[in-house]
């Protein structure tokens, strides 16, 4: 069994920055995550991409975020970081964070990240 720890959530005003952490661990043995990101949710909608890299693939963001978030990964330690900068109202949700190991799809429990005034 394979869990995701999230962290690094919290309640900010707009223009501000959060650093969100996620580790897998757990059964991973040798592998190396073929992709590790983070999804997020906001309230009445559905659940989006905000960025995943892929193992020897380019990094994916979402429109929303280019330029204001970055995903970091250590492939060593399986872990995945999104540095997020000048934060909006609309960035407000429950962030996920999602990795791929082997053949099978796993996500946190989600950590709540709020921009208010």
């Amino acid at each position: 069994q394979v869990q995701l720890v999230e962290s690094g959530g919290g309640s900010v005003q707009p223009g501000e920055s959060l650093r969100l952490s996620c580790r897998a661990s757990g059964s991973i043995g040798e592998d190396i995550a073929l992709a590790m990101g983070w999804y997020r949710q906001a309230p009445g909608k559905e659940r989006e991409l905000v960025a995943t890299d892929t193992t020897g693939a380019n990094i994916l963001y979402s429109d929303s975020v280019k330029g204001r978030f970055t995903i970091s990964r250590d492939l060593d330690r399986n872990t995945v970081d999104l540095q997020m900068n000048d934060l909006k109202p609309e960035d407000t949700a429950n962030y996920y964070c999602h990795a791929v190991i082997g053949i099978n799809v796993y996500w946190g429990q989600g950590t709540q990240v709020t921009v208010s005034a």
